[in-house]
């Protein structure tokens, strides 16, 4: 059994069982099960003649693989996507009869990450909102939580939908720039629909640059209900917690990555879960009982607003594992679909106008991608429990329905599928509407643009928020219109006027006249410097070459290993190289191979050469230069203290120096745990 599998079955595995096959080992065939004599070459009218048009094996290979490929998504087309456990913890019963969040029920899921606006071919590293899909396969059918890396939306009514992804996408006439907002329709659009300068500023944070999916919180953003057994309603907002706490990489990492390693993202996923380093999340709830519907200053249905977790703190009900890797990018990836209207008894909608239309939005974007009605059917897509309808037909019906009758309210059979009562059955919760039809917002305080985004920048540490600021200023100066840079500045103005001060002398425009709103809140919660540290899982370049000091560095690589670091060994070429008393250690790649920003950190541990030790120098400096500008923890071996030179510039922190110093290993795992060290000058 291949190892990425093991201990991973569950109902969902056992039912896509029967749709995996291998064609390796068997003769080949065509698609109608003929056996192939020839599959390298047509056939044709003498042996320079044409193609003739009997090669019935040519034009069925061909005209397959022409057909290959499916329309990608309009958004959000840039995804991958695994498999896993979700197992509740907390009992849900006082708010709903969901059965999968009963503690101790383990429900298969399959979760895709994904980018907003690149294409299917862009880049992991890109500033961008990133899909956090998840399906859960429970008994009572599917549940779709459709979630994003930021706790609010960037529109306050589905109606904007197409305008926005229009703005963000690359400009028609030329088709650029890909995969980047750093352009004028873009700013155009934020500064013409103030409601979305809430999602900007946390677009702009550290929070649009994740250094990995397993580093991710997941915010449906949408205002959902919970329904008990009795009838009793509850709002609530979910939340996606990482174990591994929420970090990210720097403006100018995401695009050396994006450049070097544009799969960076599914790259460090993969190789988590292949090494057994499975991603594990929490699933909190934010719950606010229906009479306490209008006691905050901001509307609950309101997505361009979050709720504060000091003010409606999270409850943890569940942890999910991912814990297996697909089998086929297409079947599984590319063919999944996702909808906030796949729903289980006791999660119903609210009256939130985003998820009104996201209800039909996701839905009639699969029926054109897909070309039939069947998408459901396919395997990834196909629900654990059983499915019977009277649905038939369209295109690529795969299931051999053997039913007479395919109506409802029949005599044949006696009425036969027939309906179930609640709450078994899924009955919508019987909310009150009343008032007059109307294209207004459901309450004054929509209008409220900015109060949320000044308690999200009055909450960021200083390093937060001078990236912010380098983060603003590299987007809006690729806009070409000094206008619209111009009235970007006027607009983050009433966030605060200092923000907007620096962007505009970045950006080369006037300081605003706009003062900030007058709103003091601040969230420690909304700060990536208070959420979990762990040296845990790290990626870590060894530079090394021969002679080295073995008992420091087996040491080093002992403790590396003790907190499940990704050591890759870097050196001048890819033989072995010797310690001191003739140990030996295999680089896994050379400094041509392989670039600095792809480690969290680096261990220099310096040594001789094979051929040139120049070069060999030179590769160790880049490491150590490119960690310390990204200040990233370094350590550096006692054979290596020449690269690490203190001077009046540079105060070394975050530098663990292994000379003379027997805490070594234990100091830099502690150094590894912090990340980056602000600091350092």
């Amino acid at each position: 059994m291949d190892h990425k599998h093991e201990g991973t079955t569950n109902k969902k595995h056992e039912q896509l069982e029967q749709f995996r096959r291998q064609n390796t080992g068997q003769p080949m065939t065509d698609i109608n099960g003929n056996k192939v004599a020839n599959d390298q070459k047509t056939l044709r009218a003498g042996r320079r003649g044409p193609l003739l048009m009997q090669d019935f094996h040519f034009y069925k290979k061909q005209s397959h693989f022409n057909r290959e490929r499916i329309p990608e998504k309009v958004v959000h087309a840039r995804g991958y996507g695994v498999h896993g456990e979700f197992v509740a913890t907390e009992s849900m019963k006082d708010y709903t009869m969901a059965k999968f969040l009963e503690p101790g029920k383990k429900t298969p899921v399959f979760v895709r990450f994904s980018n907003f606006v690149g294409n299917r071919g862009s880049k992991d590293t890109a500033v961008d909102i990133r899909g956090f899909a998840t399906k859960f396969y429970t008994e009572e059918g599917n549940y779709d939580m459709l979630a994003l890396q930021f706790p609010v939306f960037i529109l306050a009514d589905a109606m904007k939908f197409m305008d926005v992804t229009h703005a963000a996408k690359p400009e028609p006439r030329q088709h650029m720039p890909q995969a980047t907002v750093a352009h004028d329709n873009f700013w155009d659009y934020v500064t013409s629909n103030p409601e979305s300068a809430h999602m900007v500023m946390w677009l702009m944070s550290m929070r649009g640059r994740p250094r990995s999916w397993r580093m991710m919180e997941g915010y449906p953003v949408n205002t959902f209900r919970l329904v008990n057994e009795k009838g009793k309603s509850t709002f609530v907002r979910f939340i996606w917690k990482p174990k591994l706490g929420v970090h990210s990489i720097t403006l100018e990492e995401g695009n050396i990555i994006g450049g070097v390693d544009p799969d960076f993202h599914r790259r460090d996923i993969i190789e988590a879960i292949e090494s057994g380093a499975y991603p594990e999340y929490e699933l909190c709830v934010q719950l606010i009982d229906e009479e306490d519907e209008f006691k905050f200053d901001f509307d609950i249905l309101d997505d361009t607003k979050l709720w504060p977790q000091e003010e409606v703190p999270p409850k943890v009900i569940g942890k999910m594992v991912l814990n297996r890797l697909q089998d086929n990018f297409f079947s599984e990836t590319e063919q999944s679909a996702f909808n906030p209207a796949n729903l289980v008894p006791g999660i119903e909608f609210t009256n939130d106008p985003v998820l009104q239309g996201r209800s039909f939005a996701y839905r009639d974007t699969e029926l054109h991608r897909h070309h039939s009605a069947n998408y459901e059917e396919l395997p990834i897509n196909r629900p654990v429990s059983d499915v019977n309808h009277n649905l038939r037909d369209s295109y690529l019906k795969y299931p051999i329905e053997q039913d007479n009758v395919h109506f409802h309210n029949n005599m044949q059979e006696d009425g036969t599928p027939h309906e179930t009562p609640a709450p078994e059955g899924y009955e919508n919760y019987p909310a009150e509407v009343e008032g007059h039809v109307t294209r207004e917002h459901p309450s004054d305080s929509f209008q409220d643009y900015y109060s949320q985004p000044r308690m999200f920048w009055n909450s960021l540490s200083m390093p937060e928020k001078q990236d912010l600021v380098e983060s603003f200023s590299f987007h809006v100066g690729g806009v070409k219109n000094k206008d619209i840079r111009q009235r970007t500045v006027e607009m983050f103005a009433n966030v605060d006027t200092e923000l907007a001060t620096m962007i505009a002398e970045n950006v080369g425009v006037t300081p605003p006249e706009t003062k900030h709103v007058d709103y003091e809140k601040s969230y420690p919660s909304l700060s990536q410097m208070n959420t979990p540290h762990s040296a845990m899982t790290s990626r870590v370049a060894v530079v090394i070459g021969d002679g080295f000091d073995e008992k420091e560095v087996d040491q080093a690589m002992a403790a590396l290993k003790g907190v499940g670091a990704v050591i890759d060994i870097i050196s001048e070429t890819l033989s072995p190289v010797k310690g001191k008393d003739g140990m030996e250690l295999t680089p896994t790649n050379t400094f041509l191979t392989i670039h600095p920003a792809l480690y969290d950190s680096v261990y220099l541990v310096g040594g001789k050469a094979k051929m040139n030790q120049l070069k060999f120098d030179q590769g160790a400096m880049d490491f150590f230069k490119m960690h310390y500008m990204f200040m990233k923890p370094i350590a550096v071996g006692a054979g290596a203290a020449q690269y690490a030179v203190s001077t009046e510039a540079n105060n070394l922190d975050g530098v663990v120096m292994a000379e003379n110093n027997p805490e070594f290993a234990d100091q830099y795992i502690e150094a590894l745990a912090m990340k980056r060290f602000w600091d350092r000058t």
